[in-house]
């Protein structure tokens, strides 16, 4: 008793959402938990608002019971019982159950509560966000012999899966680049740098939480709704005539959209959850179609996980999920490169007025399509994650012969793009230690190596240039175990952990990044991670924890990286801050070991001699090629 007291007093200071003008508890699914059960329901639909004590009830329910019932209703809350009521269906009103008879029967009513079944039902259960609630109830005949059982899972509408979380993730991440390229252009290149490793680290970990809430492991409901928070990094976008676009597109290609979020009048969904283990033993396999051959149904309820959970959630069919990441993969790039065209334009207009001297943004002025082409691989390499998932993914799904095709380019085509500039940078910089003894000359003192290959290298120290190879491969092996293990949540679970705590003994031993302050922030980053994969490990059910040990792990999951977000959050707008109020935001930062600041300093102080260098290397025949 006092274990439940003091959880759910813990909890209640997690309500992360004011309470509503109506409270309210809800159940849209209802589900058998015994063999031979005597009662089923294909569709259910509860709403208990406490201000009026009202219950409303729509159900669509097939039986095979006669005469008189009695039934017993006890509530769970994060796997711990919170209430216990003895029912009997002749109270409730309903000519339907009292007595009830064999066949199928619709239920539409609404009944009243008492006072004291309202107050016996805990205040949590109301303010909680994305509560982690079941009710079950058992059916017992005159004999109290147990003769059907039947469990709904509850929600109260709160949850912290939020469109502001989303917004403000997005425009902060998006600030990190905007002052970074501002600060290069400036001239500004350590401050350019660290912030740009900063915000691709903080896209990164905001990748990761994407990614790892991919996995087909039964999630508890805040750690699922937390998850989605984080889908926009990954393309999972919904614009309404984007996805009518979609489904035009797979019935023009040859395939078969599903029609799941357009027969919610008619089915139950269950979001998969530890809470819902016994799915496994008594649920079976239906084959619809070969879109949904893999969707595990009971009568007509629907029990989502994986890629599954992520399309509903986000409000998309999963036929359209790959179409949507990559579509808006492909919008962002042109965006971005449009963006950059018309800041070319009008920098170049205000130059010829007078209004921007002819030495500003020389760089950029003069570099801007080799900036452009870095631009366009520095796109690549944050969407690999991204593209590659979805890509092999849809290989399992073949929703259409055109997107197989779309597929197979996207994914050799990401492939390639990284393969090349890794292999560029690996041959650049052995060509320096050759020649000058140091990979940082070439790498650094060259501005169009630096503009177009930039990004595979400068978050790292020089003699780390090799690093982005551990990288791709990280990334690389995380993406196949999440698109080919949509069958298996406990395989995903166990490599992810493996996987995640190779990555983080391999960034604490070799430091790799291109200072003390970056190698702690991307190590704490990857410590998170880990601790992540470890959690959702635990939610595979391998260790056989008691349901409320989940459902703690769940509320833990949700602070754990809540709290992280909004201290990465400061620490980037602190950044971009000093970087746009200082005069000179370098001095923030200790020159670095690898002594690039002086290749690239030496570039911009001698942009003439460079030139002149470069017209005689290719009157000689040997300039270099990138």
């Amino acid at each position: 008793m006092r274990l439940r007291t003091a959880f759910i007093a813990a909890c209640s200071l997690l309500a992360a959402a004011p309470a509503a003008a109506e409270r309210y508890i809800k159940s849209t699914a209802l589900q058998t938990c015994m063999d031979d059960s005597d009662f089923s329901a294909s569709l259910f639909n509860l709403i208990l608002t406490p201000n009026n004590r009202t219950v409303s009830l729509d159900v669509v329910a097939t039986s095979t019971l006669s005469g008189n019932i009695s039934a017993h209703l006890e509530v769970f809350a994060y796997g711990i019982s919170i209430f216990n009521y003895k029912l009997d269906p002749c109270d409730l009103d309903i000519s339907q159950l009292c007595p009830i008879s064999p066949g199928q029967f619709d239920i539409e009513t609404d009944f009243t509560l008492s006072q004291s079944v309202i107050n016996d039902i805990p205040g949590i259960a109301f303010t909680m966000p994305d509560l982690d609630g079941t009710a079950k109830v058992r059916i017992y005949d005159d004999n109290s012999t147990q003769v059907a059982c039947v469990q709904a899972v509850l929600s109260n509408g709160k949850t912290v899966d939020n469109a502001v979380v989303k917004w403000v993730t997005a425009v902060i991440a998006g600030i990190a680049l905007i002052v970074s390229a501002f600060a290069s252009a400036s001239g500004h290149s350590s401050t350019a740098a660290h912030i740009a490793a900063n915000g691709l680290s903080l896209f990164g970990y905001f990748q990761n939480v994407a990614i790892i809430g991919m996995g087909a492991m039964k999630l508890p409901p805040m750690t699922a709704a937390w998850v989605q928070d984080f889908q926009w990094t990954m393309g999972i976008i919904r614009v309404g005539f984007m996805q009518d676009i979609f489904n035009w597109y797979i019935k023009a290609t040859g395939g078969t959209p599903t029609t799941l979020l357009q027969s919610l009048s008619s089915v139950s969904i269950l979001i998969q959850k530890r809470s819902l283990e016994y799915l496994s033993k008594y649920s079976t396999i239906a084959e619809r179609s070969n879109n949904d051959s893999d969707l595990t149904t009971i009568s007509s309820t629907y029990v989502l996980h994986g890629f599954r959970r992520i399309a509903y959630l986000a409000g998309i069919e999963i036929t359209n999920l790959f179409l949507t990441g990559f579509v808006f993969f492909l919008v962002f790039s042109v965006f971005i490169t449009l963006a950059l065209c018309l800041v070319k334009l009008i920098l170049e207009g205000l130059s010829k007025v007078g209004a921007v001297r002819f030495d500003r943004f020389a760089e950029f002025r003069q570099r801007w399509l080799t900036i452009i082409k870095g631009t366009m691989y520095r796109l690549v390499l944050v969407g690999f994650p991204q593209m590659t998932i979805l890509s092999l993914w849809e290989l399992t799904r073949r929703d259409s012969p055109a997107t197989i095709v779309l597929a197979i380019v996207m994914f050799l085509m990401v492939i390639g793009l990284i393969g090349w500039a890794a292999f560029k940078v690996i041959r650049l910089a052995q060509r320096s230690v050759a020649i000058h003894k140091n990979p940082a000359y070439i790498l650094y003192s060259d501005s169009a190596a630096l503009n177009r290959w930039g990004f595979i290298y400068v978050q790292f120290r020089a003699t780390a240039y090799y690093f982005i190879i551990p990288v791709l491969l990280y990334m690389f092996v995380k993406a196949c175990f999440i698109a080919f293990g949509q069958s298996s949540g406990t395989t995903q679970g166990i490599v992810l952990m493996i996987v995640e705590l190779f990555y983080l003994v391999l960034l604490s031993y070799y430091k790799p990044y291109m200072d003390r302050r970056t190698n702690i922030f991307n190590i704490t980053i990857q410590a998170v991670n880990f601790t992540n994969a470890l959690l959702f490990f635990f939610f595979t059910g391998v260790t056989k924890v008691p349901s409320y040990v989940t459902g703690v792990m769940g509320v833990i999951f949700f602070i754990l990286n809540a709290a992280f977000s909004l201290i990465l959050l400061i620490m980037i707008l602190v950044s971009c801050t000093v970087a746009i109020m200082s005069k000179n935001p370098d001095t923030r930062y200790q020159p670095m070991k690898d002594d690039r600041a002086s290749f690239i300093k030496s570039t911009q102080q001698l942009p003439e001699v460079l030139e002149l260098e470069a017209l005689g290397a290719t009157v000689r025949g040997n300039a270099p090629k990138y």
